[in-house]
C-alpha cells in the first residue's frame, strides 16, 4: 500500500500501526464487508437514500504512545453538498475510558459545520477551532463498547476520542464511510487537499 494510506504513531515501528485507509481496495474480504453488505444497507436506512461507499479504515490507539483524536466533524473532510453521510465505527475489542472512548456532542449534526483548523495529529489533520464552549461540554456523551458493538454518526456530528492511557491494551476498530447518493463531492478540491496533505506529511517524515 502507498505510504499515504498507512499511518504509524512511530514511523519506524510497525507495532505502532494506527490507521489504514481504503481497505476494500486491497483485499476482497474487506470489499465484501463494505459493498452490498449489512453495513451498506444500514447506511441507506440511516440516510434515507441510496449510498456510495467511500472509505473503509482500520483504527488503533497503541498503549502508551497514542494521541487523543481532536474534536472534528467528518463532513469538513468530505467536501460534499448536501453534507449527508454516515460513519460507522465497529469495535474490534472492548473500548472504555482507559483505552480511548469515542465521544460525541449530542445534537451537533443539526447545527452545521464549525470552523476547523490544522492539527498536529496524524490522520486527523483538521480539528474544530472553537471547540469547548458551554453547549459542547453540556451535551458530551460516550458509550463503553464491547467487541462487535457498532457506533454510527452523521457527517456533521462533532466527535473526538481520548488517548489510550492503558499499559497494555490496544483500541482496534474498523470504520465505514458512506455518502448519500444525492451528496455531490467537490472532487477537485478534495483531491488537491489530499495531495497537499500527503506532501506535507512526507516533508515532515511522518509517512
Amino acid at each position: 500500500m502507498p505510504s499515504e494510506k498507512v499511518y504509524y504513531e512511530v514511523k519506524s515501528d510497525e507495532k505502532s500501526l494506527k490507521q489504514v485507509q481504503h481497505l476494500f481496495d486491497y483485499d476482497p474480504f474487506f470489499h465484501k464487508m463494505m459493498f452490498e453488505s449489512k453495513f451498506e444497507r444500514l447506511a441507506s436506512i440511516l440516510l434515507d437514500d441510496a449510498v456510495v461507499g467511500k472509505n473503509m479504515q482500520y483504527f488503533n490507539k497503541p498503549p502508551g504512545i497514542s494521541k487523543a483524536t481532536p474534536p472534528h466533524q467528518d463532513g469538513y473532510y468530505f467536501m460534499i453538498e448536501p453534507n449527508e453521510a454516515v460513519t460507522m465505527w465497529l469495535a474490534l475489542e472492548k473500548v472504555d475510558e482507559e483505552n480511548g472512548s469515542v465521544r460525541y456532542v449530542r445534537g451537533s449534526h443539526q447545527k452545521g459545520l464549525r470552523p476547523h483548523g490544522r492539527t498536529n495529529v496524524l490522520g486527523f489533520s483538521q480539528g474544530i477551532a472553537d471547540f469547548g464552549n458551554e453547549e459542547d461540554l453540556a451535551n458530551e456523551v460516550y458509550h463503553s463498547l464491547e467487541l462487535g458493538d457498532l457506533l454510527a454518526h452523521h457527517s456533521l456530528t462533532i466527535h473526538w476520542a481520548d488517548r489510550n492511557s492503558s499499559v497494555n491494551r490496544n483500541r482496534k476498530a474498523l470504520g465505514f464511510i458512506y455518502y448519500a447518493q444525492k451528496a455531490i463531492e467537490h472532487s477537485k478540491a478534495h483531491s488537491e487537499y489530499q495531495k497537499k496533505l500527503a506532501g506535507e506529511l512526507e516533508r515532515k517524515s511522518m509517512i
